[in-house]
């Protein structure tokens, strides 16, 4: 989902088949299925760092979701996977301090299919520190120590950061993926032009991110 325009959705009618075609002729091309930063980013010594940039409100984010944790969940060792909630706009700023606080109390990942279903199931917007706390305390978030993680400095800290980083990393859009510092790639962008279904898309860019991986560990 672009920055400049939330409410939209990807057109995804064509053919699954055509899946992969482009990159099954010599592999993803630069320029085409991913860009590469002009100013790499520092990173940890001795770990591929991939970040997957993202909005809990984002249809194509929530779409995306169970393809990127299966992914994720089988990287080898040399590879660092952590989220960076994005803050385009005032409410998604609300929600990456939801994202941030949870994080800070070791609940986000197991709150995280909930808060999913909530947005896009339920059309709960979850755009307030209130709503959002009496909606977590259901899934054993305790709202007082929730209140105090959302407001605290470290919290703030961190969001800072991610705002930092997709600046850096130049985010326009999510569901995106940055890799090594180097590179950056996303359903959207490893279509090469093509219109896909949303599955596809986001398999794509699973191809594509497992390339720039090879990339990176091999200093390419």
């Amino acid at each position: 989902m672009k920055r400049r325009d939330f409410s939209a959705l990807l057109a995804t009618t064509p053919l699954a088949g055509a899946a992969g075609s482009a990159l099954a002729q010599g592999g993803p091309v630069e320029g085409r299925h991913y860009n590469a930063l002009t100013q790499p980013l520092p990173t940890a010594a001795g770990k591929i760092e991939v970040v997957e940039f993202f909005w809990y409100g984002c249809p194509h984010c929530y779409a995306f979701e169970p393809l990127i944790e299966a992914w994720a969940k089988q990287l080898p060792a040399d590879v660092a996977f952590r989220k960076v909630h994005v803050a385009f706009r005032a409410n998604v700023k609300i929600h990456q301090r939801m994202f941030y606080a949870l994080e800070a109390l070791g609940k986000e990942a197991a709150a995280r299919p909930a808060i999913f279903n909530a947005m896009h199931q339920q059309n709960l917007p979850l755009d307030d520190a209130k709503s959002q706390a009496k909606f977590l305390a259901n899934l054993g978030v305790d709202p007082a120590k929730y209140q105090d993680a959302y407001n605290s400095f470290g919290v703030q800290t961190k969001c800072t950061q991610a705002e930092k980083l997709s600046e850096a990393y130049r985010i326009d859009g999510v569901p995106s993926i940055g890799i090594g510092g180097r590179f950056l790639t996303s359903p959207s962008i490893a279509a090469g032009g093509q219109r896909l279904p949303e599955s596809d898309l986001g398999q794509r860019a699973l191809q594509v991110s497992d390339f720039l991986v090879q990339r990176v560990r091999n200093k390419a």
